[in-house]
């Protein structure tokens, strides 16, 4: 069992769902800094194919790093 809690828990199903580690997504981000939370999440949403909740992770971590 992971000691991983939080939105980072759910880095390991992100990766095996949309095939790519978290750092490529979290890389995409970069074209779209200035977009608003919803907007980010979209973006991933729409290329990973993935939910609301994996594709809101790394956006709230992102976020979160740059103090937004």
């Amino acid at each position: 069992m992971s000691d991983v809690k939080g939105t980072e828990s759910y880095f390991p199903s992100i990766e095996k769902k949309c095939g790519e580690p978290v750092e490529h997504w979290t890389r995409r981000l970069e074209s779209a800094e200035t977009a608003e939370h919803m907007e980010q999440v979209t973006l991933l949403e729409d290329r990973c194919g993935s939910g609301h909740g994996h594709a809101d992770a790394p956006v709230a971590v992102v976020r979160r790093e740059r103090g937004l």
